[in-house]
């Protein structure tokens, strides 16, 4: 990996930092529409995930330099949208990814404040100015033409416990309501609602900063959740792990909290006690945005609200991005999944877990790839008991595909050739019902199934492709003559 990855600092710096690695970053200075066809266009370049086909997976990150309506101001998409692309940031080969997060969090570094002028607050605009409008002052992209308004999916909302001063920071879905309003939809259990109920309790307003546009490390780091984050763990330390250096932070003007000091736009609100709004007020969809799953979700009928009070950012800021279904929510979500379970069976059983890949057609959440190796007869049945581990480290997975060690977890061809090989339906599969998952799964419905007692339970599920440990002699793949192909093709790369 190269030395100038550690180099980045920023969003500013990470662009700059792509553009020495061929195929990793294109831009355009062709008009783009933010609403619709800015998304519309990275879906074929670059998106991958579980977007609707064709869609590249692997390619590069983009930035738009003109966007309709909003002159000087840029649009970046896709930074880490390609695992390789995350490990070229991180200084870190993509097979081990899950393996530098789960050290991270044990030696977190926490943040600071930023001495000095932070570079977030080089222009402020203040709501009681009389011309400030969020929808002509930022162009926050509407993904689809059924989107239920222009959403931040970007926006690293940053809030703390009203009682304890703990702080947190998370990514949420934030719908433009109108000029001095977003929505915001917190998944239950996420933290910043936790310390949202408290302060509605007191009848009071939570502050909460959000920021855009900052070092891809800090977007990895904060995707952690419970356990291994728990309440109270802010994840902005993990990213100073990441780097080896403290995440600078900033004191907001019209609010009492921070925000990230490099962050090129900074939202500054509170969300208000007692104050919901329904999702698509302003469209009448029915629909919110594109999700982590492939589908588009339904617009919810009643969303906190956040007053904002100030927008401040960098001259010429570069707005961040993303796409629901794209490769980016695999990766922000996936790879922290990856650390959690990593962390919570190596505890259990060391040594067992060789990898874990949370994979993309579950969006990073709702499948996990595990490769155990069997060192016993007296081990058989282990694997098992790792995988029922995985579904504590990370309560969203659905679903657990087990591999022995010579399985590649990161080739589905590989993955889905142990299957056919080394699985049988009606003895290596082991289900869990009624077990709560990830809201967002069209699937989790008693309209879907009878079976399901409740929206939002699921039957969470264990394919055990691993060769019984007796039988492993008479499961050894074939064995090819180790050779030397530089040595016949000069440029080839494996």
């Amino acid at each position: 990996m190269s030395q100038q990855s550690n180099q980045v600092h920023d969003l500013r710096s990470a662009l700059a930092f792509l553009q020495t690695l061929p195929g990793e970053l294109v831009s355009t200075d062709v008009e783009v529409d933010p609403t619709a066809e800015l998304s519309g266009v990275y879906r074929y370049v670059g998106a991958g995930g579980t977007c609707k086909r064709p869609t590249k997976k692997n390619g590069p990150a983009m930035v738009f330099n003109n966007v309709k309506g909003f002159p000087g101001i840029r649009v970046a998409i896709g930074l880490v949208g390609s695992r390789k692309r995350v490990g070229q940031f991180l200084n870190c080969p993509p097979e081990h990814l899950g393996f530098l997060l789960k050290d991270s969090v044990q030696k977190p570094i926490p943040p600071v404040l930023k001495q000095g002028a932070p570079e977030c607050q080089e222009v402020v605009h203040l709501a009681t100015d009389p011309d400030f409008d969020l929808r002509t002052l930022l162009p926050a992209p509407t993904n689809t033409i059924e989107d239920a308004g222009p959403y931040f999916t970007m926006g690293l909302c940053y809030a703390s416990d009203p009682e304890t001063g703990e702080s947190d920071v998370t990514i949420h879905r934030l719908c433009v309501q109108s000029k001095d309003e977003l929505s915001m939809w917190l998944t239950p259990g996420r933290h910043i609602d936790a310390f949202r109920q408290k302060a509605e309790a007191m009848g009071k307003p939570l502050p909460i900063s959000i920021s855009i546009g900052v070092d891809p490390a800090v977007e990895m780091a904060i995707c952690f959740e419970p356990p291994t984050t728990p309440l109270g763990y802010d994840e902005l330390g993990i990213a100073g792990a990441l780097r080896g250096r403290a995440v600078e932070m900033a004191k907001c003007l019209t609010i009492n909290e921070r925000a990230i000091a490099h962050a090129e736009v900074v939202i500054e609100g509170e969300l208000l006690p007692d104050v919901r709004v329904r999702e698509d007020q302003n469209s009448d969809t029915g629909k919110s945005m594109p999700e982590f799953p492939g589908y588009t979700g339904d617009a919810k009928p009643a969303l906190p609200v956040i007053k904002v009070k100030a927008v401040t950012h960098r001259k010429n800021p570069i707005l961040r991005t993303t796409m629901g279904p794209g490769e980016e929510h695999v990766n922000m979500a996936g790879i922290p999944t990856e650390a959690s379970i990593l962390e919570m069976v190596e505890r259990a059983m060391p040594g067992r877990l060789q990898n874990v890949f949370a994979h993309t057609s579950g969006g990073g959440k709702l499948l996990a790839v595990m490769q155990f190796k069997k060192i016993a007869p007296v081990g058989e049945g282990r694997q098992r008991q790792a995988a029922i581990l995985a579904f504590a480290a990370f309560p969203e997975l659905k679903h657990v595909i087990l591999v022995d060690e010579d399985v590649d977890i990161f080739d589905t061809d590989d993955v889905l050739w142990a299957m056919q090989t080394r699985y049988q339906g009606d003895i290596d599969t082991l289900f869990i019902p009624g077990v709560r998952c990830h809201p967002l799964d069209p699937s989790q419905t008693p309209e879907f199934s009878f079976r399901l007692i409740a929206e939002g339970t699921s039957c969470k599920t264990i394919f055990d492709c691993t060769v019984p440990f007796k039988l492993k002699p008479e499961f050894e793949r074939c064995k090819f003559k180790e050779v030397d192909v530089k040595r016949f093709l000069p440029d080839f790369e494996p």
